[in-house]
């Protein structure tokens, strides 16, 4: 379990440097220069997620149940991890209309992604991770929407066409994550 604490905070405490010292991040960049603070900040973000990924693994084979989760919230996570997926995709295809109205869909995926399996896994590994990533999310959307409203930042809308790709791509990512890596890179069917 220790492993996989040290990748969290690793992982999610740089993620959360803008969050928490921003003015002491603009001064490193000062300092660094943009190029070297990218390659630290990943040099740092890759080491956290391994640790993360191999602690996950190694306190997979020593499970603490914490509770068990009745089955109808493994079928609310599948919807929860849908949409998440959309927003997923609104992040990355300009122009859309969901990117417009929530401005930061990633994170408001990564909430949706850890809430959902957070209730459907009960497992004190399971705990730790989706409840890190969700408190992480909620907390950096606030704190980025704020930071947006008082600098003005808004998030202009394309043609419709382009939130309907994203739906598109959104529920496709999805469909071929649940039903044929999800097993194969992550061990756990997640229709049983």
């Amino acid at each position: 379990m220790a492993m996989l604490i040290l990748g969290l905070l690793l992982f999610l405490g740089v993620h959360s440097i803008r969050v928490f010292a921003d003015a002491w991040r603009t001064r490193r960049i000062g300092r660094l220069g943009l190029k070297r603070w990218k390659g630290l900040y990943a040099l740092v973000s890759i080491a956290g997620f391994v640790l993360l990924v191999w602690g996950f693994g190694l306190a997979r084979q020593h499970p603490v149940v914490v509770w068990v989760p009745p089955l109808a919230l493994r079928h609310l996570n599948a919807l929860f991890t849908l949409v998440a997926f959309v927003l997923l995709a609104a992040a990355y295809v300009p122009g859309n209309a969901i990117k417009a109205r929530i401005g930061h869909p990633m994170l408001a995926a990564v909430t949706l992604w850890a809430l959902g399996h957070l209730l459907a896994a009960g497992m004190l590994h399971d705990v730790l991770l989706f409840g890190a990533f969700l408190l992480w999310a909620v907390v950096d959307f606030i704190v980025s929407r704020r930071r947006d409203r008082v600098a003005g930042v808004t998030h202009p809308t394309g043609p419709a066409v382009r939130t309907v790709l994203t739906v598109v791509i959104g529920v496709a990512a999805w469909a071929l994550f649940a039903f044929v890596l999800h097993r194969p890179l992550v061990g756990v069917s997640p229709f049983g």
